[in-house]
Parts: structure tokens; sequence; C-alpha cells
């Protein structure tokens, strides 16, 4: 495995500059029956206010662990080792989650980093009112009145695009659709207005109408909001749209850092090469067409349907997913 590859363009590290999470050689273990597994190896990320850094890389690369730690919602059976500190948005407090109790872990979610999560359908508790939902973390992190609080949720919601909010504050889950649910969702995290929210694929199970409606939504949170966005995907075309830094997981570690631009133009490592290669383009399918058929030998079409061979796969589409080699991202 090689080491990161920072892409020319890519924000240096420097003392001077406020992140408000820095993660220092990050480690994460699973214990199993079959012992150990290392999901995440000596990862270094930084976030700025009001940036937006996209973690990419296939399933099982460590995207999700990584940003599961910036809140402490591991598991029990998980090891972790190094640092994540993350700073409140005044910048005047900060805290090593990873050493954190608990107790000391309810106090910072929600007001230091709240999460956006994959599927707001499960996110969402389907016997209390939405209203209801979006108070429990104005409840938890201080006295606050029924008068108070709902007044905060129609104010939130409205911010997130919920039409009617003085009406839908009272309405359950099922009675939202899909992309309302997600913004209902992205109002949760926002209602205590923290500095950092972490993201996990929110635009996944949402059309793709809804899907740029919920970037667009994203967007504005970071602009009006001045809250950064750690977003975890495996849509290139999102990260393109959305993000100003993107790093590259493969096996657990970073193996590309860069600007979004600089990455999309000039990747460095093979990985991110391939891993930008496997996104679908116009037209492409029709070239590959033409480029099998040419390889095939004379007679192949008039052959039994046993003995048609299309020759050896091309590299890019096939290889092992040993540990020691990295195989195509086309495949994932």
């Amino acid at each position: 495995m090689s080491a990161t590859t920072t892409t020319q363009g890519a924000p240096a590290a420097s003392d001077d500059v406020r992140h408000v999470v820095e993660i220092r050689d990050l480690a994460v273990s699973f214990a199993t029956d079959a012992g150990a597994v290392r999901a995440v190896d000596g990862v270094d990320l930084t976030v700025r206010p009001g940036e937006v850094l996209a973690v990419v890389g296939e399933s099982g690369s460590g995207k999700t662990v990584t940003a599961s730690t910036i809140l402490g919602l591991l598991p029990e059976n998980a090891t972790t080792r190094g640092a994540v500190v993350l700073s409140n948005k005044a910048g005047t407090d900060e805290h090593d989650i990873v050493a954190l109790s608990p107790k000391q872990l309810r106090r910072v979610r929600g007001t230091d980093v709240a999460m956006v999560f994959q599927e707001p359908s499960a996110a969402l508790n389907p016997v209390f009112t939405i209203g209801w939902q979006i108070t429990e973390g104005l409840r938890a992190h201080g006295a606050v009145s029924a008068k108070e609080g709902r007044a905060r949720a129609v104010e939130i919601l409205a911010r997130v695009g919920i039409p009617d909010p003085e009406e839908r504050v009272d309405h359950y889950p099922h009675q939202f659709s899909g992309g309302q649910k997600q913004r209902i969702i992205i109002a949760m995290a926002l209602v205590l207005d923290p500095g950092l929210i972490v993201a996990d694929e929110p635009t996944t199970a949402l059309d793709v109408t809804v899907q740029a409606e919920i970037l667009d939504l994203l967007r504005r949170v970071r602009d009006e909001f001045g809250t950064a966005i750690v977003l975890i995907t495996h849509n290139m075309g999102v990260v393109a749209d959305l993000a100003d830094t993107v790093a590259v997981m493969y096996q657990g570690k970073v193996v590309e850092q860069a600007a979004s631009h600089d990455l999309f133009t000039d990747p460095q490592d093979d990985y991110t090469k391939r891993l930008l290669g496997s996104v679908p383009r116009i037209g492409e399918a029709r070239e590959r067409t033409a480029a099998r058929a040419a390889a095939r030998p004379d007679g192949w079409a008039e052959a039994p349907p046993s003995s048609r061979r299309e020759g050896s796969r091309s590299p890019t589409r096939a290889g092992s997913a040993g540990r020691g080699s990295r195989p195509s991202a086309a495949w994932t």
C-alpha cells in the first residue's frame, strides 16, 4: 500500500489554521471470533470551518467507520487508537472524542457535531411527531419550554424548505415524502447549530431530482449556517457538485487527498484513477461493445454458446480482491 498522495492544491496543514475536526493517526479495530479486524489504519484528516470534505471509496474501505468515530458511535467491540480533536463552532473549546466518556459524548453530540443518516425513514421514530423529535435535542441540552421548542422547530423546518411548517410540525414521519424526511433529518442536525455535520450518503435512497434538491440544501447549510460537512458517498457526481476537498480511502487508509477540482482533473494514485474510471459515461457502452466485437475471433457468432469466448478480460474490469493488491473500483 502506498503512502497517502496529496495533490497540489489540497489544503495544507498549518498551525495558524483552525480546524473544526482534526483526525490524527486514527486506527480502529473490531474484535471478532476470528481475531481483530483492522477497519481504519493510520488516517489523518482535517476539516476547516465551512469546508465540505468528501470521503470516497469502495464498500469496506473504512469511510463510515472513520465518520462514526467523530461522533463516538462505534460499537463496544471497537478498539480505537489515535486522536479525533473536535472544536466547537466558536473555536473556544475542543475535545478528543476518543478519550471522552459516554456522558461527555452526549454533551458534544448535537451542539458541536451532528449526524445526517443514510436512511431517513429508519432514523425517524414513527410514533412521535417531527416537531417532538426536533425539539428532543433542545430538551436534552437545556431547559426549553414547549412553546419555545415548537417555535424553534417551526423556524428550522422553514429554513430547510418544508412547506407550511406551522401545520406540518405536528405531522408524523409517514406523512412526508422521502426527500422531505431527509430535510427533516437535516433540520434535526441543525437545530442546535453545530459546527460540523457528518452526512453518511444522504442522497442514496433518493431519485435524481430530489437528490439535486438535497445537495442544494446542504450547500445552503454550509453558506448560511457556516457549518462544515463531512460527506460520505459513493457518488462521484455528488462529490464534484458539492465537495471542496476529497479524501480517497482504500482498505482503511487514505491513499489520496486533494482539492476537488485537482482530484478530478489530475488524480495521482492508481486506485483513484481506477475509481474515477469506473464512473459510467454517456456513449461509453457503445465503444466497449464495439471493442468486444472487434476482438472476437472469426466464426464466433456461428460457434455453439458453450465454446464462445470473449478473450481475456480487461485488467481494469477484473482483478484480485486480495488484501495485497488493489482491485478495480469498477466492480464495487
